[in-house]
């Protein structure tokens, strides 16, 4: 009897303005080409998911905020990445994320949302949830920024990103980055090693 592949799905819900899913963009990529698996991308909104939970991250113990940093840049040194921590924090992220969204009709997604993750998060660029910028990375990609902004500012695009969110509060998602493969979520960009035992088992 002929053996039939399952397809590997990742589902992964990220938001631009979550540094762990910095570090969970760079690490799931690598592990996902390992398994032969294929990325879904779910942008969303972090800030309107914390707001319906009530959590405020900036309102945290100081002594927590503090010791994120370093957290933050021992995964940055394990790991050789050129993490840099913005100056401007926390941004507005619904053009960026709706960006993404928008770039899928040229088959973009996934090279948009590493140069945006790169101009946020390594090259310090507090204005990449502006047109200005998101236009300049969409030209970048050969897709004329005009036409990328009038899609991003769409009807359609604006209520597939509420659509998403809506799916990702619907999934039980409540931080970024969320993770599923097969019904099963994993919170965190410290949790690659749990997804790596479940790919090597579909």
């Amino acid at each position: 009897m002929k053996t039939v592949n399952k397809s590997k799905i990742i589902d992964f819900y990220w938001d631009l303005g979550s540094t762990n899913t910095y570090f969970a963009l760079k690490l799931i990529e690598p592990m996902a080409a390992k398994y032969d698996a294929t990325i879904r991308w779910h942008p969303f909104n972090l800030g309107y998911v914390f707001k319906s939970n009530d959590y405020v991250l900036m309102e945290e113990p100081s002594a927590k905020l503090k010791h994120r940093l370093v957290d933050l840049m021992r995964w940055a040194s394990k790991h050789d990445l050129p993490f840099n921590r913005p100056t401007e924090f926390p941004i507005k992220t619904a053009r960026a994320l709706r960006g993404s969204i928008a770039m899928r009709k040229w088959g973009l997604e996934a090279p948009f949302i590493r140069q945006i993750f790169a101009e946020y998060w390594e090259k310090d660029n507090g204005r990449i949830g502006d047109y200005v910028e998101l236009r300049r990375v969409s030209e970048s990609l050969g897709v004329d920024p005009d036409e990328f902004e009038r899609n991003s500012e769409s009807e359609e695009v604006r209520q597939q990103l509420i659509a998403s969110t809506n799916n990702a509060r619907e999934q039980g998602v409540f931080g970024a980055p969320f993770f599923m493969i097969e019904d099963e979520l994993y919170w965190g960009k410290d949790r690659m090693e749990f997804i790596e035992d479940q790919l090597s088992r579909i």
